[in-house]
């Protein structure tokens, strides 16, 4: 807490010597802001030129392009008379006269109409349907505002959708194949992912989320973790003068979403707020399994029948405000809260076979209820400091994040085991302070640095319980455990942005981090866990080399380095008994993953085709894999996590999209890499899948426009089987259909979303082996669903990027859009 205490009072006496200075500006300097849109299509116009005039100067005073989103801000300008043009190809110059005063020197232009040539007419209307998905330099960005179908999914079902991205069943995430995925929030991390972040995804609303942003090769200005790459979700702000906001949501035989959104701006000051929540309904699910263990000392078969019920829910909420002093001084702090259930009731009928005394044989039911609760919140504060020169700025970010994650769970058998019960409360509270600055030397030479700190403070409190004579559970001292985890890191960075002749770009830097961690168990009568000390030391480079081909294609090679350190999920020491026949323990003394990426992209677009290829080879040290081995006196396995040796892969992904008419367009993506993990030291003996296996996940869809703003669409995923050191993932499909209505000029929908439509459920089979065991498990799950979504929109609509400040990952050099459109959020 003391802690805690020292980190607020060292913001808050940060922002304070700030302050000092909002007042001893020596002139009045505004901005002058709007939102260029189409007359005629109503749509924001992208990359429009805004030009601001002083008196009859032929040189303008200021200018900007406009975003994605049609909006645009003229930061510094002094009170005066200006001249404001509006111009891009295809539309007729639009002039406006306006003046500022130094008692108001804000101007909000609101919405600014735009119309275009008639002779380009058509052309405008081809670019108003492009936009799903934007191709970048450094990363893939999928608008899910543009996902006309989104409406009423969870942020798990959006992410099945986006390029290079692949999700299963159990709803892990994986880019191109590596589960290690570090997941953002408005380019910041949050303290709901520390504990199960599949569950965490799937009570975020679809309709929170702005879009998403896939990086696979981030700069060193980057944190370093996630030898995947990094997601980041952009959630919703509107950044227009009133009120405005949202509601939307879906009703459905599989979930239920509902979302508000509120906003107010008024001149410098804006103020945000969103609530969200997800509820599953409960799903039903069969499965069996079959499991044999030979350890020398045991020699036995169980079967299993059973059934499981399971049920979700969850909600999201945060609240953010802003304030600008001035064009160079600006204030925003955000408080985000979660708060999620999962919980599952089983009944199983078991059969027990001692295959070296048939007296031992025994059949017997068994009850389980377990029930995982999440819940914590985010609060940052950043400062931005701009300067005159365009680009130039210097920013101060803080957060303090707070998870906790609760596991309870009782086994009740009719025989052959004791009952069980167990509890587990985890925490977690993450202080981060950061220091970000930019310099553009000039117009082809920009410089970054800056320096970052994450105390990170875990407590895993396990409380076991045991059955007395009377069959009762009384606390049991010597397989209870309170333990402590303690992670501090150190960062500094470097990284620079330099245009060559010829149409090349080279991006440099390099990261040092520095690592200290401290583990601390408690009960003296466990004597299998003990305290522990580490530090290291990572030094992570990175360079990219892009060369432009034409105005519409480019060619990048780049190289970068990634460190992945295990989460509470895999640290965590206490033995999970939920399953008795297939227990899991966390291993707090584990390494962190190393991986190195190389990779060569090709990149080409059109306004009717976008294709984007790569081939990368991957390298990771540490890997980190669940080990599983028989118990010592039981039947049954346990799992441990462990740096079982090295993985070396090559892979490709090609994602491409194509308008064929006016009205219909199609995109794909496909993926591909090599899994050979190559084991050392003890666990040479353990490993079973010993060639190399080829892996893929891909996906089609096909969006088709009909009149009357209605709107269908299909998609299509193909995961195959996910192979480990010792056996093999299921693999997964999926079809979806959706259809969607506007109305009320845009600013209301009604859809239909269906799953799985010809088929009621799945069948995923999973196996492994390993010395002295093997097993094999079938789970029958219900995919087949119906759902209605609506959405309504009031006040002004233009959108703003609500990751544009803070601890913000949207930083690196940026190339050309490559778009095109379409997209469908999985059914209720």
């Amino acid at each position: 807490m003391k802690k805690a205490l020292f980190f607020f009072l060292l913001c808050f006496g940060t922002f304070s010597t700030f302050a000092q200075n909002f007042g001893a500006q020596s002139s009045i300097k505004g901005r002058i802001s709007g939102t260029v849109t189409d007359s005629i299509a109503k749509i924001p116009v992208e990359y429009a030129s805004v030009s601001l005039y002083k008196d009859e100067q032929p040189a303008p005073v200021a200018g900007v392009v406009t975003e994605t989103d049609g909006s645009f801000k003229l930061d510094g300008i002094a009170p005066g008379k200006y001249k404001l043009v509006i111009s891009f190809i295809g539309y007729a110059d639009k002039t406006k006269f306006i003046e500022t005063t130094g008692a108001k020197p804000d101007l909000d232009l609101g919405n600014i109409s735009v119309s275009a040539n008639a002779t380009s007419l058509n052309e405008v209307v081809v670019q108003a349907n492009n936009g799903l998905v934007a191709n970048k330099i450094d990363k893939i960005v999928y608008n899910v505002e543009k996902d006309v179908t989104a409406a009423g999914g969870s942020a798990s079902d959006v992410l099945q959708k986006v390029p290079m991205v692949s999700v299963d069943i159990n709803g892990n995430v994986s880019v191109r194949g590596d589960a290690n995925v570090r997941i953002l929030i408005n380019g910041k991390p949050t303290g709901a992912t520390s504990a199960n972040v599949a569950d965490v995804l799937k009570t975020i609303p679809a309709d929170q989320i702005k879009n998403i942003e896939v990086v696979t090769s981030p700069s060193a200005k980057y944190d370093a973790e996630g030898s995947a790459g990094i997601i980041n979700i952009i959630t919703k702000q509107k950044n227009t003068s009133g009120i405005s906001g949202s509601v939307s949501g879906g009703v459905g035989t599989r979930q239920n979403n509902l979302n508000a959104n509120v906003n107010y701006n008024k001149n410098r000051f804006s103020l945000s707020a969103n609530l969200g929540g997800n509820n599953g309904w409960p799903q039903d699910a069969d499965f069996s399994s079959r499991q044999t263990i030979d350890n020398g000392t045991v020699n036995t078969l169980q079967t299993t029948d059973g059934e499981n019920r399971v049920r979700r829910l969850g909600i999201n909420g945060s609240i953010t405000a802003g304030y600008e002093f001035n064009a160079f001084h600006n204030l925003r702090s955000t408080f985000r809260v979660n708060d999620g259930e999962w919980k599952s009731d089983g009944m199983s009928t078991n059969v027990f076979t001692d295959l070296n005394n048939a007296a031992n044989n025994s059949s017997y039911t068994g009850e389980t209820h377990s029930k995982n609760t999440w819940g914590g919140f985010d609060w940052n504060l950043d400062y931005t400091r701009k300067f005159k020169k365009e680009g130039h700025e210097f920013t101060f970010s803080s957060q303090w994040s707070h998870s906790k994650n609760t596991t309870d769970y009782v086994s009740l058998f009719s025989d052959f085991y004791p009952n069980q019960s167990a509890n587990n409360d985890a925490k977690n509270n993450e202080y981060t302070l950061q220091l970000d600055y930019t310099l553009p030397v000039s117009e082809k030479l920009k410089l970054e640095a800056g320096g970052k700190t994450i105390l990170r403070r875990i407590s895993s409190n396990f409380v076991n319980m045991i059955p007395d004579a009377d069959g009762d559970f009384i606390y049991d001292p010597v397989n209870s455990n309170l333990y402590d985890y303690d992670q501090d890191v150190f960062a500094g960075y470097a990284v620079g942005t330099i245009t060559l002749p010829k149409d090349y770009t080279v991006m440099a830097g390099a990261r040092i981090e520095q690592t200290n961690i401290k583990g601390d168990p408690t009960n003296a009568l466990q004597t299998d866990i003990e305290s522990f000390e580490n530090k290291y030391t990572t030094f992570i480079p990175s360079v990219t080399l892009q060369k432009k081909l034409t105005d519409n294609a480019s060619l990048k090679l780049s190289y970068t380095k990634r460190i992945t350190r295990p989460s509470l999920n895999f640290l965590n020491p206490f033995i999970n008994r939920s399953n008795i026949q297939a227990q899991t323990q966390g291993n707090p003394d584990l390494d962190p993953e190393i991986s190195q990426t190389y990779e060569l992209g090709y990149s080409t677009f059109s306004q009717k085709r976008t294709i984007n290829l790569s081939v990368y080879y991957r390298h990771i040290s540490g890997l980190i894999e669940g080990i599983a081995t028989p118990l010592e006196d039981e039947s049954g396995t346990i799992t441990n996590y462990r740096n079982i040796g090295e993985n070396n892969s090559f892979g490709m992904n090609f994602f491409g999209s194509v308008t064929l008419f006016k009205n219909l367009s199609l995109r794909g993506n496909f993926n591909a890499y090599t899994y050979k993990p190559n084991a050392s030291g003890v666990f040479v003996d353990q490993q079973t899948q010993n060639d190399t296996y080829v892996q893929y996940s891909a996906f089609v869809s096909g969006n088709y426009n009909f009149k009357h703003d209605l709107v269908a669409e299909v998609l299509m995923i193909q995961n195959s089987r996910r192979r480990t050191l010792q056996g093999v993932n299921p693999a997964f499909n999926l079809m979806v259909f959706g259809v969607k209505k506007q109305f009320w000029n845009k600013t209301a929908s009604i859809g239909l979303n269906i799953t799985s439509p010809f088929r009621n459920g799945l069948e995923f089979k999973s196996e492994s082996s390993g010395p002295g065991f093997t097993q094999q498990s079938s789970f029958n799950y219900p995919i087949r669903s119906f759902g209605l979504t609506f959405s309504y929109n009031f006040g002004k609509m233009s959108f703003s990027d609500a990751g544009k400040k803070g601890v913000n990952n949207d930083d690196l050099k940026q190339g050309g859009d490559q778009n095109q459109g379409g997209g469908m959020s999985p059914g209720q």
